[in-house]
């Protein structure tokens, strides 16, 4: 992997660059890495959250039926009289 340093990078490019980056809610870095893939035309490795990737890891070994139990009313919360 090869690094890039930007030098003289204007203020409030910056700054709209780390709000972006917000927005997105990625880093500084990961935004300017997605910017530059739109801008060539890559498109961005799809992204997966632990959930999904959990689920194709153990999707060969078949599924597991929960039983659920019915919800019931509220517990009386506990008093510290």
């Amino acid at each position: 992997m090869a690094t890039i340093t930007v030098r003289n990078l204007d203020e409030r490019l910056q700054q709209r660059l780390h709000l972006r980056a917000a927005q997105h809610g990625h880093s500084l870095e990961e935004e300017v890495h997605d910017i530059l893939r739109a801008a060539l035309g890559q498109e961005k490795a799809p992204v997966k959250n632990l959930g999904t990737a959990l689920h194709e890891l153990f999707k060969p070994f078949g599924g597991v039926e929960l039983d659920i139990p019915p919800r019931e009313p509220m517990r009386e919360p506990p008093r510290f009289d």
